[in-house]
């Protein structure tokens, strides 16, 4: 006979995102709707957006089972993208893990002053150095969407490089040239690159151990640290391109946004021989960005 006690409505994947944020929002788990929808988009293989035509389905047991697993990650504070395993940047798939930074919105418009720069592409093949590339997805983006370009990226992180040529090698791009140094005078001769771009660490010490958990905790401390006032990368990045770019060449920054380095890398880059120094503000209005060129010689 028929078991007649009434049975507990299957939950629909709305209920689910629905209850999964709110449990979130209780952690303190930043955008916890959002991190909950990209978890849904990469189990159901489909784009976030398109989550919404399917809100009212009910999911089946192995995906309600992966979205509990994902949710319990998300709740020790691990960030989404390391969840899902791949984030895109410029519309670029790119891997994402422990072993490097997390590509970010704001670095895309890095990329965007580079591709801006109608003098550096006038030159039929330019030769541009990453420095700091971390997951690749500034040197890849430019060797796509640039790809009359010399590129090569340098990292101090084995493990950072070995992400990025994994990076690489999902976008099929071969003509990215990955080196692990820290020096670059152990790499190149004086005057001999067109454009330096770089996405250093530069959070001053203090300030890292004040970021929230799923940046302090699972990304690497070597990419963010940038010394007391954040600047001791920066700087050094400064003094190494003003030997190796070559005369009008560019040099591309990311600063923090936050502890008023603009001004002071301006003032240290028109020093060391720089000029049309020129800072840049992110989506937010925050000045984040610095592009010079190398004064010509004598």
């Amino acid at each position: 006979m028929p078991d007649p006690s009434p049975q507990p409505p299957s939950r629909t994947l709305g209920d689910i995102l629905a209850a999964g944020e709110r449990g979130l929002a209780a952690r303190g788990v930043d955008e916890p709707r959002a991190a909950m929808e990209w978890l849904a988009a990469r189990l159901y293989n489909c784009k976030r957006l398109d989550l919404r035509l399917r809100e009212g389905d009910v999911p089946p047991p192995a995906i309600v089972e992966a979205l509990r697993r994902g949710w319990k990650r998300l709740a020790d504070g691990e960030p989404v993208q390391h969840i899902v395993g791949r984030w895109e940047f410029r519309g670029h798939p790119m891997k994402t893990d422990r072993r490097a930074l997390i590509p970010r919105p704001e670095t895309e418009q890095l990329v965007d002053l580079v591709l801006a720069d109608a003098e550096l592409w006038a030159l039929p093949a330019p030769r541009i150095l990453d420095i700091g590339t971390g997951t690749g997805c500034i040197a890849l983006s430019l060797a796509l969407e640039r790809p009359q370009g010399r590129y090569i990226a340098t990292d101090i992180s084995a493990e950072a490089l070995e992400l990025a040529r994994e990076n690489a090698q999902l976008n099929h791009v071969e003509t990215v040239r990955f080196v692990e140094t820290g020096d670059l005078s152990d790499l190149l001769d004086p005057g001999t690159v067109d454009a330096i771009v770089s996405n250093p660490p530069y959070i001053p010490s203090a300030t890292v151990d004040a970021l929230g958990r799923s940046v302090r905790d699972f990304e690497p401390r070597i990419a963010l640290d940038g010394g007391p006032d954040g600047m001791v990368v920066l700087s050094s990045i400064a003094e190494e391109a003003a030997m190796a770019l070559a005369d009008g060449g560019r040099l591309f920054l990311e600063l923090d946004a936050e502890s008023g380095q603009a001004p002071k890398m301006a003032d240290l880059l028109r020093s060391l021989g720089f000029d049309a120094v020129t800072t840049h503000k992110d989506y937010a209005g925050r000045e984040r960005f610095l592009t010079a060129r190398l004064a010509d010689g004598i």
